[in-house]
């Protein structure tokens, strides 16, 4: 056995682990989880899994004892067919396409479709109007009461922990991170966003960046109302990632809450040379247990903006995230790098209540979560006359930042809030777009960035006011899609401001610029356009994939809740049991709660997804790539490509809404399979992943066989272990992610 290692099977020994079973009533799956497996779920055989240890490894192995439960879970593979044509339609930059004769996933179907064919509707209640009912008490935008001073009420200890930023102490970033290459020499050297693909010649600087995390309960009022959260290194938002490209980046973990296991995932991060440091329990790992530490380590092997956050259930939504910086290649079109803007809807209720909401049966007649507020790094003020019931101080504090007329400014975009469509921009000015996800593109401007939930973009602003000048940053979720618009808010507070002052300006007073976005801007539950999204380093995906899946989503009850399907499966995860360590021992056949699609060895994969859920656009994230977009819209895909050539890669795009029940909204992606392991494919929206919208892709079967895993990862499973052995209750009321 090579030292630190699993090897051939060894991983898969973790499985047999027990958890207490959950009080109380069992979550809205066939069965409760965390506990032991029913009969009829799947086998191990653990003599023959021990005796295969021995014999690749070549040493002795632990006693797990011999138990297993046996049964033959059916598995069905289907074949789409089409013809072999490719037209060109209209301009060059689009394509039609029909395929042909490809191969789809290897799915279990069995035993986990809604017992109902018609779609669920969620509750729909009145929005409020802005400002409440005594919004006339405040000044807006930014709800200070009338006759207040414009100084934030409450330090920014009691807001947002030991969190910069927000205040004007935020640091500037700068073009790259000292290193071995000093004298002006950037990291990666010659290489630029042109000519050099960052898949596959990434540079290798030989630093490793190092951090250290530590997750703990604390009671903070970002927007004035007081409520416990969950934060790293008591801040929030939590503490900014560097590095720059090709490095290393070592983060050691220690969970400190007192009964949630917990886990983070590096958002965008392909982790080619490490897989198992995605971060999603139940697919890669073992959740972290409470008083445990573990220490991702992952390579930097893409650039950009992104963030970290909370994959355990909805913890994020409770404040684990921040930002992540990748210093890489970039051109000369921006003079200060004024660093990462959150933009993060808000609840005054926490995470665990609204995942509770999300899952209520179906008489309970629930409403789903209703955001309350919107911020902009962590920070916002609330008409305080609405918080019946809360603690809550007006006139809290919200963000500012300082420019300097003439020069250009990038501001680094990440939607990381739970559910609502960002519409972003600042009074006046015009946006140019260099980046959207991980992925550099030609600018284009624009007045109104939209980014979904998980999405990032780039964008630089030059600062054309005067010396005493002030404006308006703006992100609003705009009009309730109760009523129209693209966001589950109350009405009350949907607009995030921050104030910009140029130099010399009075930093106590109000901004009194107005936007001039259009509504129609604001209610258009799209991204911008593919054909204006053009990535600056030019690829072509086959017109031909090897697999192509169709994947149907539908809002539909199981007989006692609403969830989503994909393909009639909804997703549960077992903690204990992560796939990735079963796809270790050769195992090809999985429960169809984990919604496993096994694409074999295919080169190339494309998705036609269809949403016929009337429940809102979805925000769906790929791990492990950043796939090609090749079409968005509404009906049924005509084989129509946007940008044949060279399509925007992300790995976050919006699908949208369905109009009717016989007008879905569709997006088309392909993504190259060259990253073997086991991938998620989700909606990001917090609400949505744990009412099940998620598949779990396994790429690369062979290969991952052949993988050397760290011994770490069976650690964190014997730490998980010992801590639901000893009593205690793991109540994983959604799909646990």
């Amino acid at each position: 056995m090579v030292a630190g290692f699993l090897t051939a099977g060894a991983v898969l020994l973790l499985s047999g682990f027990t958890n207490a079973v959950p009080q109380g009533p069992p979550p809205p799956f066939s069965h409760p989880r965390p506990g032991p497996l029913p009969s009829g779920r799947f086998s191990i055989d653990w003599p023959l899994a021990i005796k295969a240890l021995a014999n690749q490894a070549g040493s002795s192995t632990s006693s797990l004892g011999t138990s297993s439960t046996t049964i033959t879970t059916p598995v069905s593979s289907k074949v789409h067919t089409a013809t072999t044509t490719v037209t060109t339609v209209g301009p060059a930059s689009i394509t039609k396409v029909a395929t042909t004769q490809q191969g789809t996933a290897t799915i279990n179907e069995s035993v986990n479709a809604p017992v109902h064919t018609q779609e669920a509707i969620q509750n729909k209640p009145a929005p409020l109007p802005f400002g409440g009912a005594a919004g006339g008490q405040y000044h807006g935008p930014a709800f200070i009461p009338h006759g207040a001073p414009f100084t934030p009420a409450l330090p920014q200890w009691k807001t947002n922990g030991d969190s910069p930023l927000g205040t004007f102490q935020a640091p500037q970033l700068p073009h790259w991170l000292s290193g071995p290459m000093e004298g002006g020499i950037s990291p990666w050297g010659g290489r630029d966003p042109f000519n050099t693909n960052p898949y596959t010649s990434p540079p290798e600087t030989g630093v490793t960046r190092n951090y250290q995390f530590t997750i703990s309960e604390q009671t903070l009022a970002p927007d004035g109302v007081e409520r416990k959260m969950l934060v790293v290194n008591g801040m929030f938002p939590g503490p900014t990632i560097e590095a720059n490209w090709g490095d290393w980046i070592e983060v050691q973990l220690t969970n400190n809450l007192p009964t949630e296991g917990t886990t983070i995932h590096w958002h965008g991060l392909l982790q080619t040379a490490t897989p198992w440091m995605d971060g999603i329990p139940a697919v890669q790992q073992c959740p972290i247990a409470p008083g445990s530490s573990f220490t991702y380590r992952f390579k930097a092997d893409l650039y950009g903006t992104s963030w970290w956050h909370a994959h355990y259930s909805a913890q994020y939504a409770g404040g684990v995230l921040g930002p992540m910086i990748i210093y890489g290649p970039h051109d000369d079109s921006y003079d200060v790098d004024l660093g990462p803007v959150l933009l993060t809807d808000w609840y005054h209720q926490s995470y665990y209540d609204l995942v509770a909401q999300t899952m209520a049966p179906i008489s309970d007649n629930a409403l789903p979560p209703i955001s309350n507020n919107n911020l902009i790094n962590g920070k916002m003020n609330y008409p305080c006359a609405n918080a019946t019931g809360l603690q809550c101080t007006p006139n809290a504090g919200i963000s500012k930042f300082n420019v300097t007329s003439g020069q250009r400014y990038r501001l680094r975009l990440i939607n990381a809030g739970s559910e609502g469509m960002q519409k972003f921009s600042i009074d006046g000015a015009k946006l140019t777009v260099i980046a959207n996800d991980f992925v550099p593109i030609n600018p284009y401007d624009t007045d109104v960035v939209t980014l979904g939930i998980g999405q990032r973009s780039d964008v630089v602003f030059t600062a054309n006011g005067k010396s005493g000048d002030s404006v308006w940053m703006r992100s609003t979720l705009g009009t309730s899609a109760f009523v129209g618009g693209c966001t589950l808010n109350d009405g009350i507070s949907p607009e995030a401001v921050a104030a910009i002052y140029y130099q010399h300006a009075d930093q106590s007073s109000l901004p009194t610029t107005n936007s001039s976005v259009p509504l129609s801007k604001i209610e258009s539950c799209f991204n911008d356009d593919l054909s204006l999204t053009v990535p600056t380093f030019s690829m072509t995906p086959p017109v031909v994939p090897e697999s192509t899946q169709e994947i149907n989503i539908t809002y539909q009850s199981n007989g006692t809740h609403n969830l989503f399907y994909m393909n009639n499966s909804t997703f549960r995860a077992d903690y204990n049991d992560p796939v990735l360590l079963d796809a270790k021992l050769g195992k090809t056949t999985f429960p169809a709660d984990y919604n496993v699609y096994d694409f074999g060895s295919s080169a190339s994969i494309r998705f036609i997804v269809y949403n016929h859920a009337q429940t809102g656009a979805h925000p769906m994230h790929l791990h492990g790539h950043n796939f090609y977009v090749l079409s968005v819209g509404n009906g049924n895909w005509d084989g129509t490509v946007i940008n044949a050539g060279n399509p925007q890669r992300r790995d976050v795009q919006l699908l949208p809404n369905a109009l009717s029940v016989d007008e879905p909204g569709y997006m088309v992606i392909q993504f190259d399979g060259d990253n073997a392991s086991v991938w998620p494919f989700h909606c990001h929206i917090a609400w949505h992943v744990s009412a099940g919208l998620y598949i779990t892709i396994l790429e690369g079967p062979d290969a991952i066989k052949n993988m050397q895993i760290p011994s770490t990862m069976a650690q964190t499973c014997r730490d998980w272990d010992n801590w639901t052995g000893a009593g205690h209750i793991v109540p994983e009321i959604d799909s646990g992610l």
